[in-house]
């Protein structure tokens, strides 16, 4: 199951890669970009899933789903998620 946690770019690599950090966090993950049909940038949003960037997403869906993610961790946890 994927939950399908946007990502933002935080450097573009060489051969369609890119380093892209999850949420808030220090967690950062090494994404194909070769099956986007557009171009992305540093600062774009990305959905990924088995290492390959499937959807680029607006940056207010991005913040919007980050914001309701934090809330159920919350809610569930009663801490403030780490993402």
């Amino acid at each position: 199951m994927c939950l399908a946690i946007p990502a933002q770019i935080a450097e573009l690599l060489e051969n369609d890669m890119a380093r892209a950090r999850v949420g808030n966090s220090e967690t950062f993950l090494a994404v194909s970009t070769a099956l986007l049909p557009e171009k992305v940038e540093v600062g774009d949003y990305l959905i990924i899933h088995a290492g390959f960037a499937l959807h680029k997403l607006d940056p207010a869906e991005a913040e919007a789903s980050l914001d309701l993610l934090r809330e159920a961790v919350q809610a569930v946890d009663g801490r403030p998620a780490n993402f």
